[in-house]
């Protein structure tokens, strides 16, 4: 079953029997499952490096919900589960956004935005929220690059400051106590008395040397040249309080965009694509695992995103080739 890469009229067009669009974590376990099943993999991402958001946003943030690990950081999982994907010898095609889909004989046809364009017998879409655009800070638009930040990647370029944190989200509650060991001090500011994030993290906030600030709302931000004093407004009471700040971290939220994903036809459940129990969209030969996919009971969950993406490979198989069934073989037949 495996194809030949390359195998196109000329360099920019390539074969494989099963395209990813998306390199996140469960596109990469769907990579390396796919090769389990023997198929050859093309994995297709907009972003630079593998990993996705998880990489992108938060590579030093702890992660509790994958089966076998305590706790694991992010990066290294995604380093991880790249290793385990190099078994399937997959092609990456990154910095590439897919974006046309057509149907060709036997199987479909993308096209990147740089021209490239992949035939395979299926595609598997992963691509987590799809592109992602951090909420804007409306108080601190000026000081953007200037001691306002809206991602963490590596908490240690904080070290010694005095951080202002903004947001009731697991990524806010997620950096601030990353920031806590490293920060001279770290201040967390929410509109509301209660926390959107994992309650299990929201235990270790309350227990830890985080200041909360809580209803409150950044109404400006000062400094000459650089961030220096964030003013907050009690919700409640109306009362204003300035913080020393070397820096502000808004974390609240993304807007997410499907892009090219959204004219392919494919039915919607919202902001999301409608699945059946088999990860089988509305078209043909197309497939969804992850956060892009949705179903009654959906649970969005890296551990639940795994699963799906095993669970749309083998169902996904028979269609790559109609000699295989469904049901693979275990892993440790020596395969």
């Amino acid at each position: 079953m495996r194809a030949e890469h390359g195998s196109g009229s000329d360099d920019d067009v390539y074969d494989s029997d099963l395209l990813i669009v998306g390199a996140g974590p469960v596109g990469l376990y769907a990579a390396y499952y796919a090769g389990f099943r023997g198929m050859s993999v093309t994995v297709i991402d907009a972003l630079g490096q593998p990993g996705g958001q998880m990489a992108a946003l938060y590579p030093e943030k702890k992660v509790y919900d994958v089966a076998g690990f305590p706790a694991v950081k992010a990066q290294d999982l995604v380093d991880a589960l790249v290793e385990q994907a190099s078994q399937a010898k997959p092609r990456y095609l990154l910095g590439h956004i897919a974006q046309t889909l057509k149907d060709t004989a036997g199987g479909v046809a993308v096209t990147t935005h740089q021209g490239m364009v992949v035939t395979a017998k299926a595609v598997l879409v992963t691509g987590g929220i799809g592109s992602f655009t951090p909420r804007p800070l409306p108080a601190g638009s000026a000081y953007e690059n200037r001691g306002l930040r809206y991602f963490v990647p590596k908490p240690a370029e904080l070290t010694g400051a005095d951080v202002v944190v903004v947001g009731g989200g697991d990524s806010a509650v997620d950096w601030a106590l990353a920031l806590e060991p490293l920060a001279r001090s770290v201040a967390l500011v929410h509109r509301r008395p209660r926390f959107r994030a994992h309650e299990h993290s929201v235990r270790l906030l309350r227990s830890s040397s985080v200041r909360l600030y809580t209803p409150h709302e950044v109404l400006r931000i000062s400094g000459e040249n650089r961030v220096e004093q964030v003013e907050l407004s009690n919700l409640e009471t109306g009362a204003t309080e300035s913080l020393r700040a070397d820096a502000v971290v808004a974390a609240l939220g993304f807007v997410a965009n499907l892009g090219p994903l959204a004219t392919w036809g494919l039915q919607m459940r919202g902001r999301h694509i409608a699945v059946d129990r088999t990860m089988r969209t509305s078209r043909p030969r197309v497939y969804a695992a992850g956060d892009i996919a949705d179903y009654d009971g959906k649970v969005a969950l890296i551990s639940v995103g795994l699963g799906e993406a095993a669970l749309a490979v083998n169902h996904l198989t028979p269609v790559v080739d109609p000699t295989l069934g469904t049901v693979p073989g275990h892993s440790s037949d020596g395969q």
